[in-house]
Order: C-alpha cells, then sequence, then structure tokens
C-alpha cells in the first residue's frame, strides 16, 4: 500500500520545492526550485491537520526558517515531525514547541560517518524516547547500484551503504 507523506520544504523562511541536489549552500545561484507558495507554512500544517494527513513533516532547509516552522507546528500541536539542522543541543526544544517527532541525518554524521555516540546524545536529550526520534537516511545513487546515505541538503555522502545486508 502506498502511503502519502505530506511535507513542508522551508528554505529563506518560504515554503518551496527544490529540485533535488540543487540546494548547494556554496553556490546558491543554481538553486531551481518547481514551486514557490505565496501562503505560510501554516497555512499547509492547517491543511495537512484538517485532511488527516498523519506523517507530515516540515524540513528546514538552511538557516531563516526557524519562525516558519514554529508557527506550522503551532497550527498542528504534536502532528507535524520537524527536521533541518536537528541536534542534541536543539532536539528537546523542538518536542516542546509542539513537534510530534524530530528528524535528525546530518548530525549523525560527523565528517560522513555515522557516529553511534551523536545517537546516543541526541536519544538522551529526549528522554530515552525513540518515538520522537526518526532517522533520515535519504540516499544518492553512487556506482552500479549503490546508494549511500546523503547529508547536509543532500550535497555530501556519507560512509554508509545502504543496502538489503
Amino acid at each position: 500500500m502506498t502511503r502519502f507523506r505530506p511535507c513542508i520544504d522551508l528554505h529563506a523562511g518560504q515554503v518551496k520545492q527544490i529540485v533535488g541536489g540543487t540546494l548547494d549552500s556554496d553556490n546558491m545561484g543554481k538553486l531551481q526550485t518547481n514551486f514557490v507558495s505565496e501562503k505560510p507554512a501554516a497555512h499547509y500544517a492547517k491543511l495537512y491537520k484538517d485532511n488527516g494527513l498523519e506523517g507530515a513533516h516540515v524540513i528546514m532547509l538552511g538557516p531563516g526558517n526557524d519562525e516558519a516552522a514554529k508557527q506550522a507546528i503551532g497550527a498542528w500541536p504534536n502532528g507535524l515531525q520537524v527536521g533541518g539542522g536537528i541536534t542534541d543541543k536543539n532536539a528537546a526544544e523542538w518536542i516542546e514547541a509542539g513537534a510530534e517527532k524530530v528528524i535528525v541525518t546530518s548530525f549523525l554524521f560527523p565528517g560522513g560517518q555515522f557516529s553511534q555516540l551523536r545517537l546516543d546524545s541526541i536519544l538522551k536529550v529526549l528522554g530515552g524516547d525513540k518515538e520522537k526520534l526518526v532517522i533520515d537516511l535519504s540516499c544518492r545513487r553512487r556506482g552500479k547500484g549503490k546508494w549511500f546515505v546523503a547529508m547536509n541538503k543532500w550535497q555530501t555522502i556519507t560512509d554508509m551503504e545502504v543496502n538489503e545486508g
């Protein structure tokens, strides 16, 4: 069964649909979008809530998105997951602000290598509640048929291959 998981991608405080792989913080001139909304993130959060679209998430792509993300989770408290820049320093704050769960990737891969210590530290600040944590293992293809976890706005490929084994 296919399940729709709605997303609110935020870039510079606006809801945008960004073409994957074009969000390179070193060269913003290459950013490509399919859609830039005139409506705030909270509008989409309310829309998802009103239509019972569970599993929705807000992703903060770069700086300048905290306020829009807080407005979105305020429109649907405990109904939206939030990700983008989540660390052991701010994870609990996002849960307290109303996020259902926090989503983490880059924090877990310092230097592109998985860190169990960082996973343990983020779980600790969440009171050990694994239900409050989503680990995003979004991947990019490398080589023939190999997939590796990508971080830092999908620009950095980590050492973690995702495969059947």
